[in-house]
Order: structure tokens, then sequence, then C-alpha cells
């Protein structure tokens, strides 16, 4: 037995290093033979972190036993301690028994294998500390997510709830999970108040629940407490490796909430948001050099600058491979660094073979990670192994279901591989589920144009090229189409578009190819091929799988470019 020498509380459990309550060192055996001993069954704390715990807020269900506190009843001052004592210990005996059977017995059908965790509710009455709130969740998804027996709900899935008022037995049966946890996060100043309950959405009954009121400064160890206090709560059986869970990815909690900031504009993907991801994750990095997730986050913001034409190929990848290198000198264990590299070697140096590896590297890292599956898909696809790519894909919708960039990317293989309807179809379904995401909208003008829907497409190209008349994709898509359809003078007028938007930023020659193609026009659409090719366009990587290159792939000088690139024909 242990006992705090502060505040006089025992505990049974030897493994304890602090006392809960105050965080004081515990001492072996009780301060005194005289005195009876006390105890409380408690399961759910961090032993490294014990010293910040909170207080468990207990109800019928989570109970285990009321702290004793070891004094005598006024009435009882003339009896012997020791026979006060006795039924007092055969008590707590009697009762640790029977709840040690109840909550340590093995595993039954009420074994809790699968749960969601919901946004946290931002009552702090600032929109601008949502990127707390959700960073706190989505951390909290990916740490339970490395638990081999446990089934969590991706992020995509329960961000449909943000904000609403839901029943949870309604949420459980849709996720299809067994246990649902909410929380509610309040910031006022310095000061940070997190709740957090579990619910057996079987029973409707509360597994636990607790309290956290905590220092901004506190921020990264009550993260890993509460995921740890939520895996010991449901007795699962950890792997021997639990770095996912407890791994401290940075020690300067300043520098991890800037980090969650910068993931939180990354995930809008408009060209402002990525400048202030990158902002975010540099004043991270400035804060803590040794902080590796901060450089691999930085490196996927500069690399898909080029991909949405925001940046330079060259520019872009340039830092892109800086920021990447350095997490992977810091912590080659991270699955992130080594994606961005594997799409910095399969996009912009055409090192398929080596990016292949990376790729692999990744997945046999983090094999839950859905963006693992959908960057390999990418890479995939432009070699032309579109069944590959295809699984791949439809592995990354699995484990991320409402994540649009990868139902967006599995619609273009769909028409690359020859499927069309199953391309348009799914391309339909993605750009109605969110018209302003980018990726959705070029998806579904690249399904328009492959399946002859002309009109279609020029219709939503011009419609978006209202309010963003630089939108180079959108040019692409409207100037091929009116190109296929046979109004040249239009087609040209895009063309001419693409020029002036050269004179004042990056524009890929690339899509002017397209343009070309679609014309007829071959001489001209390969002198562009090979202005995209000094450019490193994002584009051109994909050149053999693009449907919309179809018309050139017969010409020796596109079997020639694709030998330069080093695929195969």
């Amino acid at each position: 037995m242990k006992r705090c020498p502060e505040c006089r509380r025992d505990y049974f459990d030897a493994t304890l290093l602090y006392c809960l309550d105050d965080g004081n060192a515990l001492l072996e055996g009780p301060a005194s033979a005289d005195e009876p001993a006390t105890a409380i069954l408690h399961d759910t704390e961090i032993r490294a972190e014990a010293a910040t715990s909170a207080q468990m807020q207990m109800t019928d269900e989570t109970a285990v036993l009321p702290t004793a506190t070891g004094e005598i009843a006024p009435g009882a001052r003339g009896f012997d301690k020791k026979l006060l004592a006795a039924p007092i210990l055969l008590s707590l005996i009697v009762v640790a028994g029977f709840l040690g059977y109840r909550y340590f017995k093995p595993a039954t059908t009420e074994q809790i294998n699968s749960i969601a965790v919901l946004p946290f509710e931002n009552r702090s009455g600032n929109a601008d500390t949502d990127y707390l709130s959700d960073g706190l969740a989505d951390s909290l998804i990916y740490r339970l997510s490395q638990l081999p027996d446990l089934k969590v709900s991706p992020t995509s899935s329960v961000m449909r709830y943000k904000g609403l008022v839901t029943d949870v037995a309604q949420i459980a049966k849709e996720l299809e999970v067994d246990a649902v946890m909410s929380g509610r996060l309040t910031q006022r100043g310095d000061d940070l108040s997190i709740s957090v309950q579990l619910i057996d959405s079987r029973t409707k009954k509360l597994i636990w629940a607790e309290q956290y009121d905590r220092k901004m400064a506190d921020l990264l160890a009550t993260q890993r407490e509460i995921a740890t206090a939520i895996t010991q709560k449901l007795q699962l059986k950890l792997s021997g490796n639990e770095t996912g869970l407890t791994k401290k990815y940075t020690s300067n909690n300043e520098a991890y909430q800037l980090y969650l900031r910068g993931r939180f504009h990354f995930a809008k993907r408009t060209k402002e948001d990525l400048l202030k991801s990158i902002d975010f994750f540099d004043q991270a990095i400035k804060l803590d050099p040794s902080f590796a997730l901060a450089f691999a986050a930085l490196a996927e913001s500069y690399w898909v600058m080029p991909s949405h034409t925001y940046m330079s190929p060259r520019e872009a990848t340039q830092k892109a491979r800086s920021a990447v290198m350095a997490a992977l000198a810091l912590d080659p264990s991270l699955a992130e660094p080594h994606l961005v590299l594997g799409s910095i070697l399969s996009g912009y140096d055409w090192e398929w073979t080596e990016a292949e590896r990376e790729f692999k590297r990744a997945l046999e890292l983090s094999p839950e990670n859905f963006a693992a599956h959908a960057r390999y898909a990418q890479h995939l696809w432009a070699v032309g192994r579109y069944d590959y790519a295809i699984r791949a894909c439809s592995k990354a919708i699995e484990l991320e279901p409402l994540v649009l960039n990868s139902s967006a990317n599995l619609s273009i293989v769909y028409t690359s591989s020859g499927q069309r309807d199953k391309g348009l179809e799914l391309a339909r379904k993605t750009y109605d589920l969110d018209p302003q995401f980018v990726t959705g909208r070029l998806a579904l003008g690249i399904a328009l144009n492959s399946n002859g829907l002309y009109d279609d497409a020029i219709r939503l190209s011009e419609s978006l090229l209202a309010t963003d008349p630089t939108n180079q994709a959108m040019l692409m898509i409207g100037g091929y189409a009116y190109a296929m359809s046979g109004a040249k003078n239009e087609a040209e007028d895009f063309i001419k578009r693409f020029k002036e938007i050269g004179k004042k930023q990056y524009a890929s020659a690339y899509y002017v190819a397209t343009i070309h193609a679609a014309l007829g026009e071959k001489d001209k659409a390969f002198a562009e091929l090979e202005n995209s090719f000094e450019q490193r366009d994002w584009w051109l990587a994909r050149m053999r799988s693009d449907p919309l290159m179809a018309s050139l792939r017969s010409d020796p000088r596109f079997k020639a470019m694709l030998k330069r690139m080093n695929l195969p024909e």
C-alpha cells in the first residue's frame, strides 16, 4: 500500500507514483501502523502526468469507491481504532472484489470496440479559437486510432455533427460505434477548461466523465491525459508499441497551438488559407526547431501550392523539400514526411521507384493513415496502374469517408481508366457535397469533358470564372470544352487569358497545352508541353493518364516525353 504524506490518502495500486489530489510523491505503506487502511480503485490516471491530473467526476456507473478520510466519528472516540478498522477493511475487500470482477473481468459482448469522438463544443464565444476545439478532437482521434483493437470514426465522419444538438444513440447508430465521446472547451485568457464525457451508446450510460481546468500551457499534457484515460477506462489491450498514443511531438505548448492553427487553415485549401498555414507552421518551428511534425506540415503546405497554381512548382518544391528533409532528420519514424517526400519524388523528380519506396514506408509506419493511401493512389494513377489506384483511393475513402479530395481523385481515376460513366457519377456527387471545393470542381470538369458534355462543362467553367476570373483550372476546363465543341475563337480567348495571367504570376503551360490539343494544334500543344517540362508542372507527371490528353498519345513526341520522365508508355 502507498500513502500521500500530505493529505493522508491511501492507495492499493502499487504502480502509482504521485497522489491524485495534490501531486505529492507517495510513500510505501501507511505513515502509522495505528491508523486504519483506506483505499480507492482508480485506473484512469496517467502515471507520468499524475501531478497535473484532474479530479474525476464520478457517476453511478463510473464511481468505484468514495475517498475515505480516515477520520473516526465523534461518538466512537472511546473505541479501539483497530476494532473500528476491521469491519471497514472487510467492507472494502468485499466491495473491491465485486468491482474487480465487474470492471476487470475478461471482455464480453459489452466490451467497447468502437468509438466516435465528436467535435468539441467551443464555449469561448470566439470563432478564432475553433482551431483549439477542432484540433483537440482531431488529435484525440489520431491518437486513439493508433490502438490496434479499437475502431475510431474518422474526423471527416464526425465533423458533420459540429454545432448540432444530436442524440447520442442516433449518432452511434449512424456511425456504427459502441461509444460516443463529446466535450466542451472554454478559453478565458490563459485559462483553459475542458469537460469530457464518454457514453455507452448501447445502454446510454455514462462510462467516464472528467473536468480538466488547466492553463493553455498544459494543452499537450491534457490531450495525452484524456487519450490515455479513455484507453485505461475501456480496458483496451495495447500492442507493445504505444508510441502513437503517448508520443510527445513537441514540449512547447505554444508551438503546438500554432501547429493546430496551421492545420485548421491547411484543410481549407484556398490560397489565402494555405499561406496562413505556412505562416503558422513557420512560427511553430521557430519556437521549437525540433518539432518534426510541424516541418512535415510545412512541407505539405508548400507541396500542394502548385497543384492549385498558387505558386510555381520550382519555388514551392524547393521549400517543401527543405522542410521535409528537416522533418526526416528529426524523426524518421513519422509517416507524414515520407508521404510528402514520396509525392516530390513522384510528381517533381520523376523518380518513380524511389517514390514507391517512400509511400510504402509511410503505409508501414501508419497503415490506417488515410492520407497515405490517398497520396499513394495519385502515384499509382500517374504510372497507369489504375486497378491499384482505385483500391488505394477506395481505402482512403473507407478510412475518411467525407474527405472530398479522395472521392474527387477516385472520379478522375475512373475516368482515366475508361470507366467514364462511373467517374461522372462520382464527380457529380462530390461536387454536390461542396460546390466550393477546388478539386471537386476540377474532377467534375474533367468528367464532363471526357463524356462529351461540353455545354455543361462550359456552364460550370463560366459560372466559376464570373467570381474568380483567374482560376486556371476552370480556364482549362472551359477552353477545352469550347475547343471540342468547335468554338475556336472562344477557346483562343481562354489561351490569351492564360498569357495575361503569366505576365503577373505563374501560369500553367500544361493547361494551355491541353486547350491546343483539343483544337487539334499538336505542334503548339507540344511546344507548351516543353515549357511545362521546364516548369516541372504539377500536372505533367500525370500526362500519361490524363484523359484530356488522349488525342496526343499516338504522336511519337508524346512517347518521347514520357521516356524523358522515366514513365512507361
